[in-house]
């Protein structure tokens, strides 16, 4: 047990942010993955990832982080945060290119806006990260390089190496301890979604003649592609559970299920690695506990 790992989760965890641990000395999660999991305890009822089981719980804390020298994550969406991350320039990158602070600067640049002043953490790589309280009312997801060269978000679906852990030999230190403030509107307008129309989504589903597992599928992907936002991945994990047993039961491919439900999944407008992930996860718990049809 390190001491000051510790002292920084708690530091973390108090200020309301979901904390999880990652490997020693990395930023990978330290939590089982998918395929080593044994569907008990927390995923009793199913894989529980790291974004699930982050918490603000001092006891739990505790349990955790005086078992080894555990890094600590933050998932930005339970924490309500979305966190604008400034990378350095890498050694692959073509002659030229800017690092993230310059790519910020030159965006507030052309938005006639001040770089927002905000808690701001140097990385290990000597890149920042900016914290900004996340939006009301809208989901924001990760993105890559949607702002500019070198500029990636994290929030739902997202987590942060927080200050205090070290990766290759450097530590991620707070630059300014300033509250953390609110996303700017002019950001936000930038990150948010495009809206999407008002008709329902109609996919087409394929055709080979079992119209039990072909109406399910329609029905369960119709109703994944028209959850509103604050719903879709739920959504998304209850229909392909509910249509995973007609896979087991050889009436409808994993393919054609898993590609249908991915196109409802951003259709509805969830990231595409987002939809793979709970897909995939739905699929393997799915086919390997599915019970024999039932006959008469």
């Amino acid at each position: 047990m390190t001491t000051h790992l510790l002292t920084a989760a708690l530091d973390a965890a108090g200020r309301g942010w979901h904390v999880f641990p990652l490997r020693p000395a990395d930023k990978r999660p330290a939590l089982h993955g998918e395929t080593a999991c044994s569907r008990t305890g927390d995923c009793a009822g199913g894989h529980s990832k790291w974004e699930d089981r982050a918490t603000t719980d001092p006891d739990r804390i505790h349990r955790a982080w005086t078992t080894g020298r555990f890094n600590i994550g933050i998932a930005t969406g339970p924490s309500r945060l979305v966190v604008v991350d400034l990378d350095a320039v890498k050694a692959k990158d073509p002659k030229g290119t800017p690092d993230g602070a310059t790519s910020l600067q030159a965006l507030c640049e052309r938005a006639g806006q001040a770089v927002p002043a905000t808690y701001r953490v140097r990385t290990a790589s000597g890149g920042h990260h900016l914290y900004f309280t996340a939006p009301s009312g809208i989901r924001l997801t990760n993105t890559a390089g949607l702002l500019g060269p070198h500029i990636d978000t994290r929030a739902w679906g997202g987590y942060v190496v927080a200050p205090g852990s070290t990766v290759n030999g450097h530590t991620y230190k707070v630059l300014d301890d300033a509250p953390v403030t609110p996303l700017p509107g002019w950001l936000l307008d930038l990150l948010k979604p495009a809206d999407r129309p008002t008709e329902p989504v109609r996919l087409s589903v394929p055709r080979r003649g079992n119209r039990a597992a072909e109406t399910a599928l329609e029905r369960e992907t119709a109703l994944v592609a028209s959850t509103p936002e604050g719903g879709r991945e739920a959504q998304l994990f209850v229909s392909a559970r509910k249509v995973a047993r007609f896979v087991g039961w050889g009436d409808l491919t994993r393919h054609e299920v898993e590609e249908a439900f991915q196109r409802a999944g951003e259709a509805a407008g969830l990231p595409a690695s987002q939809c793979r992930s709970t897909l995939r996860s739905v699929m393997n718990w799915s086919l390997a506990n599915c019970r024999p049809r039932e006959t008469a």
